[in-house]
């Protein structure tokens, strides 16, 4: 939903400042797509207590969030709300390795959250994406067949998850320019093939 990897990456790296570590371009690109206390241990050592995984992770998304206060809308991949308004009527879910506060925090500032009619975070289940258990539990929740489910990703991890789940992926070109194992991947919602591939969908199941 938010092109903001600008600021997640200029976050980690002041972030880790704090505790003498200069973030390299290999992790910054180890830091997509993964859930917090993967990134904290990948960064800092797995040999970290669990509670410091959590209080580091938090405080990196404390940042984050105080950063992105007020501009939410400015990071919107485009077309993302006009694209939620002509498909309002599907049954919508939000499945995100996202830290909870950070989930919240971008649906409550959009004010996107009526068009989701569930919500899932990177903490509600036990194994985050790679693993396909978010986006089943997403499926189980809007009482969908896994196999009639479109998922949008931006993340290889995410495409992976969610190929594993047995459902299709559009990939969205914000991140990465390509994205192996997605059926199309576009610049954005406001990308015209991407409505030409969905009615292929439709029409196909």
């Amino acid at each position: 939903m938010l092109d903001s990897n600008g600021v997640h990456r200029e976050t980690w790296i002041r972030f880790n400042r704090r505790f003498g570590l200069e973030t390299t371009e290999a992790m910054l690109q180890f830091m997509y797509g993964r859930r917090n206390d993967e990134i904290v241990c990948g960064f800092f050592g797995q040999d970290l207590p669990a509670a410091e995984v959590a209080a580091r992770g938090a405080a990196k998304e404390r940042l984050f969030r105080r950063t992105m206060a007020g501009r939410v809308e400015e990071f919107l991949t485009p077309g993302l709300r006009e694209f939620l308004d002509r498909h309002r009527e599907v049954p919508m879910a939000v499945a995100s390795n996202a830290e909870p506060e950070n989930v919240d925090f971008v649906l409550q500032e959009a004010k996107l959250a009526p068009y989701f009619r569930a919500v899932l975070n990177g903490h509600q289940v036990r194994r985050p994406k790679p693993f396909p258990d978010i986006y089943l539990r997403a499926a189980e929740m809007l009482h969908t067949p896994p196999a009639d489910c479109i998922v949008f990703e931006d993340s290889h991890s995410g495409v992976q998850a969610a190929r594993a789940a047995g459902m299709r992926v559009a990939g969205i070109g914000s991140t990465h320019d390509v994205l192996k194992g997605a059926a199309l991947t576009v610049d954005h919602f406001r990308s015209p093939e991407l409505e030409v591939w969905l009615e292929a969908q439709d029409r196909a199941y």
